[in-house]
């Protein structure tokens, strides 16, 4: 499961079988976890235990570092995807 970025107390990292599904995130701090479409635009898909605040500023952070996410997920899925 590579990790894209680790910001603050937030790693944000996707699992290396998601490379079929579009480009998304997971985003996990203690015992709390959620998931971000990337494309068109970062979207909230599921939350366990994270407050709306958290998530506002969990969204800021992805849209802040969208390119560098996708980036991220291109060139482990393009490789994975030929490799694998």
């Amino acid at each position: 499961m590579p990790t894209a970025l680790q910001i603050g107390p937030y790693r944000i990292y996707f699992y290396s079988y998601d490379c079929g599904e579009p480009r998304h995130m997971h985003v996990d701090r203690d015992n709390r976890s959620a998931k971000f479409w990337l494309d068109p635009d970062v979207a909230l898909v599921e939350n366990h235990g994270y407050r709306r605040k958290d998530l506002r500023d969990i969204e800021r952070i992805l849209r802040e570092d969208l390119e560098v996410l996708r980036n991220e997920w291109d060139a482990f899925c393009s490789n994975y995807t030929t490799s694998g």
